[in-house]
Parts: C-alpha cells; sequence; structure tokens
C-alpha cells in the first residue's frame, strides 16, 4: 500500500490476483499475463496500424490497475510527470493511462521482490532538463 493509488481494497484485490501467478516469474511476463504488453496489429489490408495492448490474460489485473493508475496521476507528482511526459509526446490520455498501469505493476512486483516500501524515484525517475549533458 507504499505504491500511489493503492489502497485496501484495490491492494487485497490484486494480491488475490497475483499471488495465484507462479513464482518463477519476470516482470515482463507478468505484464504479458496481465494483457498490458503492446502487440502490433497487423490484418489484410490494414497492416500499419498502431501499437495497442494485447488484451490477452487476466482482466481482473487489469480492472484492479486502472483506477489506481487514475489516482496515481491526480495525487502523486512522479506519477503526474511520468503521464504529462507521455500526452506532451502525442500519446493519447489512455495510453498514457495504460503506460501508468504498466509502471504501477513493475512497482508492485519490484516491491514483492525487494521486500521494501516503494521509492518513487526507481520507477518514475525525473525527466533530464534540456540542454544539460
Amino acid at each position: 500500500m507504499s505504491i500511489p493509488g493503492i489502497a485496501n481494497r484495490s491492494a487485497v484485490y490484486l494480491l488475490g490476483e497475483l499471488l495465484m501467478l507462479p513464482e518463477g516469474m519476470d516482470v515482463r511476463q507478468w505484464v504479458a499475463h496481465a494483457g498490458l504488453d503492446p502487440r502490433v496489429h497487423s490484418s489484410g489490408t490494414s497492416v500499419n496500424k498502431a501499437p495497442r495492448i494485447s488484451r490477452t490474460g487476466n482482466i481482473n489485473i487489469r480492472r484492479a490497475l486502472f483506477m489506481p493508475a487514475l489516482v496515481a496521476i491526480q495525487r502523486d507528482e512522479a506519477v503526474r510527470g511520468f503521464y504529462d511526459r507521455l500526452v506532451h509526446r502525442g500519446k493519447p490520455k489512455v495510453k498514457a493511462n495504460v503506460a501508468v498501469m504498466r509502471k504501477l505493476l513493475h512497482a508492485i512486483y519490484g516491491v514483492f521482490k525487494s521486500n521494501s516500501a516503494f521509492d518513487a524515484t526507481k520507477c518514475f525517475p525525473a525527466p533530464i532538463p534540456a540542454g544539460n549533458p
């Protein structure tokens, strides 16, 4: 619950889903299992569509991360900065929200593996100011 946006209800729901995963999985496998990994869509004449999330996998993890991501964007400066950088680069707000969901899943994995509290500087680093080497 040290991760921004995750409170009692979402923590219990996420723990129930994530503890069912096999122990040997790495963070990329967690992301793929949640269906938050990008997949290129190419079908017939529409070969060059923009990549989108695969949505294969556990829908309950995606549902459990959606509202915490929105809350984290509103309440945490580091998460808000990450979200704003994505939107400023031209990403739609929905895709930026999915990127925050993915980052939160990475943060949860890091907290589980390191057995320590959440550190926003590791997951959401501050941007490097322009003009500095």
